[in-house]
């Protein structure tokens, strides 16, 4: 991946953001409209959607740009010496701004206005605890996962943290800016969004430290 072209890499690393966004956002609102206000339905079709989603996307951009999709994954991958400063920088931006259009392309599909800004509030020390651990669980298995596994590993983890976490498992600060411009089923109010975006760089540092620490020590003899 360090030898795939940085423009190849940048359009794997906006297609597959957006995408995912989509698929987050989209099926929110495709839930909330067929659950009948039940938000228990709603969020387990959210799911279901997202790890499918999740899945294809990184089997098929992983192989282009890592399938980061997300500004804190890209982060460790630097501090791990595996993905270079600049090189970084550029991956983050692209996520940025391909979260926000993919928040447009679901509004879009759904009929609804393309601008919009959630008024979701999801704040308190409860919700930022959520997110640090899904954060840090979602790097782990990144950075455990044997080869050839992590797609699916990654599209379980997250499945399962959108039900055992309080914030739902954003897990991705490019998800978080994504989703605050949605005033959807899966939004979250702008005010909501630094508490979200800290807790998830402290979750990445997190994940990144506990994956250091259960990795074989090289042999000093």
């Amino acid at each position: 991946m360090r030898d795939t072209p940085l423009r190849k890499a940048l359009l794997a690393e906006a297609l597959g953001t957006m995408l995912l966004l989509a698929i987050v956002i989209g099926s929110g609102i495709m839930a909330e409209r067929l659950s009948g206000g039940n938000t228990a339905v709603a969020l387990l079709a959210n799911t279901a959607a997202t790890v499918g989603g999740l899945y294809i996307l990184i089997e098929v951009f992983g192989p282009i740009s890592g399938a980061h999709f997300n500004p804190a994954v890209s982060m460790v991958m630097t501090l791990r010496g595996e993905l270079p400063a600049k090189r970084a920088t550029a991956y983050i931006v692209a996520q940025l701004l391909a979260a926000t259009a993919g928040a447009a392309l679901a509004h879009a599909m759904f009929d609804l206005p393309i601008q919009q800004v959630s008024t979701k509030i999801r704040a308190g020390q409860g919700q930022w605890i959520a997110e640090a651990v899904a954060t840090a669980g979602l790097l782990l298995v990144i950075l455990r996962a044997p080869a050839g596994k992590a797609s699916a590993m990654v599209a379980a983890y997250i499945g399962a943290a959108y039900w055992f976490t309080a914030s739902t498992s954003f897990a991705n600060p490019a998800a978080a800016v994504g989703r605050m411009v949605s005033d959807t089923f899966a939004g979250i109010a702008p005010a909501s969004v630094p508490g979200f975006i800290g807790a998830q760089l402290v979750g990445a540092l997190i994940g990144w430290s506990l994956a250091n620490a259960l990795s074989p020590q090289p042999n000093k003899s």
